[in-house]
């Protein structure tokens, strides 16, 4: 029997289509009640992780309420570190915390390959909740890109530029490279082992990729993800990726040139006429309304839905948030937002 046409996997196959496929970056997350309860009931962050049952019904539970057409395996990039061995948890209020990798002496005894066992369950919640889907949803992975994965590593935490990071890769350039090789090689297995498990596609983000540089964003931005691509497409030739370089702007088109996805996500700040003109042709596109807008909602709402389907939505688009939904949203404006793009 054939399966249902998915409106998202046509879109990162080239295909256009009429009424664009919506789902939001944080869509499962702490704006709903439901997942503050299911939160509550797990004690931890991380135990909601990986606590397969748990991470699949939280993946599950705006699929539920607000029919997007993909959903986003529960999970967190810094899971990754944590396999490599690296104390990772998460601080109410202040975000995660990780054993700082701040010198080269210490990237050096990092080890090179992850816990399996640590991951085990992350596969586990990708096959649950593939089992439990409806038949257009479509179902994504993601790991954390090897530069914003390493910012977090060598720092501890988040800091406002990653200033750390981007001190360690300048001053000991071959630790720094090091610890990127890790990266791309775990994270590579890492979405592989996630496509394996049922998902159809997988997104790559590069929170961090705005702060670098041109060389420094082409060394450590666009070849690192090139090279997780085509290690991932190696072991699965038609694996479906979208690329999140947040931040890119004007080096858009030389990270598409340089990096073979799928999809390129977004952020709000991207000018429209530059992506229409330089990197629509090339590749689909993710994006990009405001999360401030969302929770202002309003007219304001309205007018900046309608503009980012005016600006994207003649070409193969996939309708997203230029960044995660933000905690205070509420509910309705979600709902208005969704009601919007489909009357399109």
């Amino acid at each position: 029997m054939r399966h249902p046409t998915k409106p998202i996997l046509e879109v990162l196959s080239g295909n256009r289509q009429q009424i664009p496929p919506v789902w939001f970056m944080r869509q499962a997350g702490r704006y709903l009640p439901e997942y503050r309860a299911l939160r509550d009931r797990a004690g931890s962050f991380l135990k909601l992780c990986f606590t397969p049952e748990l991470a699949a019904e939280v993946t599950l539970q705006p699929i539920r309420r607000f029919g997007f057409d993909a959903a986003i395996l529960f999970s967190d990039i810094l899971v990754v570190p944590h396999a490599l061995g690296r104390r990772v948890t998460f601080e109410a209020g202040e975000g995660p915390r990780l054993e700082p990798l701040d010198e080269a002496s210490k990237i050096k005894t990092l080890r090179t390959d992850v816990d399996a066992s640590v991951l085990a369950p992350v596969y586990e919640a990708v096959r649950l909740v593939k089992r439990d889907l409806p038949p257009h949803v479509a179902l994504i992975g993601f790991c954390g890109a090897p530069w914003t994965v390493a910012t977090y590593m060598i720092a501890g935490c988040g800091t406002p530029d990653q200033a750390p990071a981007r001190m360690l890769a300048y001053s000991q350039p071959a630790a720094f490279a090091r610890l990127i090789d890790i990266l791309v090689d775990v994270s590579s297995h890492y979405l592989a082992a996630q496509i394996k498990a049922g998902a159809e596609a997988v997104q790559i983000f590069d929170t961090w990729a705005g702060v670098l540089p041109p060389r420094e964003f082409s060394a450590w931005c666009i070849e690192p993800v090139r090279r997780i691509v085509e290690n991932v497409r190696r072991e699965i030739p038609d694996a479906k990726i979208i690329a999140f370089p947040r931040g890119a702007g004007a080096s858009l088109p030389s990270y598409v040139d340089g990096v073979p996805v799928d999809a390129v996500s977004i952020d709000w700040t991207a000018e429209p006429a530059f992506v229409r003109e330089h990197v629509q042709p090339r590749v689909a596109v993710q994006g990009n309304l405001d999360p401030i807008v969302l929770l202002a909602g309003g007219d304001a709402l309205d007018r900046a839905v309608d503009d980012v389907l005016t600006n994207y939505a003649d070409a193969p688009f996939v309708f997203n948030l230029g960044h995660g939904i933000l905690p205070e949203t509420p509910i309705a404006h979600v709902e208005r937002t969704l009601a919007r793009i489909r009357q399109a």
